[in-house]
């Protein structure tokens, strides 16, 4: 399946989807910090379409990586006050399983940080004993250099090694690990630095109801949690919109102040002013 230009078309100018656009001053904005625009998503959906989607999904601000780095500064040129910029240390998506044993990935991270300004490295896949290799352990110097986050696609044993080789790293925990809520409550509790994603996650809740255990993490920790949508193919551009609306679907069954901090205002003030501020 792929975005075809009168797809595109459709998803933009779509009717039904009008009470949902930007405008409407009582649906809840999103803050989606899980986002990509890589090589082949330019290529099949042009860059002030992508931004038109994310404005129609009513989104506040989306936090973008790609494979390369290209597809991130085209949008990010297009609409800086949406846009944040993220940097995957993916020349192409055959380094995703590669990347931290490459020394031409390190080459191109410390080349692109150099040139461009962002808000975080990432979003990268690593695991385990591997973080504790040399060009993971770059990184993580890289980030605390620029004053960036982290975006880790990770087991929490793996989140454990990159705060062990730097305390005072921020770290942005994608899909909240692919893990039960207790366990992620438990990572939680051990790094107040560490923030979570929700991305491709469907299991916070169903029929406008939250699931017990999200919400017991969520109460917890209520400054500590995001959502995403992952459009990790661009196939995944056509649920954008629809992503952003079950985020508020089941939002609307958590207290209105925890709400808002996992739609928006957490995203906002963790990585909001950073473009603009200098980290």
């Amino acid at each position: 399946m792929t975005l075809s230009r009168r797809t595109v078309s459709r998803l933009l100018g779509a009717t039904a989807l009008a009470p949902f656009a930007a405008r409407a001053a009582d649906v809840l904005p999103i803050f989606d910090a899980h986002l990509h625009y890589s090589h082949d998503a330019v290529d099949v959906l042009p860059p002030a379409d992508a931004i038109g989607l994310l404005r129609k999904a009513g989104l506040k601000r989306a936090m973008v990586s790609s494979s390369d780095d290209d597809g991130t500064q085209k949008l990010y040129a297009l609409a800086p006050d949406l846009i944040l910029p993220e940097l995957r240390p993916y020349r192409r998506r055959g380094d995703l399983s590669t990347w931290f044993k490459d020394e031409g990935v390190l080459k191109y991270v410390e080349e692109r940080i150099r040139k461009h300004k962002y808000v975080a490295i990432g979003e990268f896949h690593l695991y385990g004993a591997d973080a504790d290799l040399p060009i993971p352990r770059r990184m993580v110097e890289l980030a605390k250099q620029y004053k960036v986050f982290l975006h880790a696609h990770s087991d929490a044993d793996c989140i454990d090694r990159l705060f062990r080789q730097d305390a005072n790293a921020r770290v942005l925990w994608a899909h909240s690990g692919f893990i039960a809520p207790a366990e992620v409550v438990a990572v939680l509790r051990r790094h107040k630095n560490l923030w979570c994603d929700l991305a491709f996650r469907s299991d916070q809740g169903s029929g406008g109801k939250v699931n017990a255990g999200w919400r017991a993490a969520f109460m917890e920790f209520p400054d500590r949690f995001m959502v995403g949508t992952d459009t990790f193919t661009p196939e995944r551009w056509h649920y954008v919109i629809e992503h952003a609306n079950f985020s508020r679907a089941w939002l609307a069954d958590m207290p209105k102040d925890v709400a808002e901090r996992i739609a928006w205002r957490n995203g906002e003030s963790v990585f909001g002013g950073m473009m603009s501020a200098g980290g």
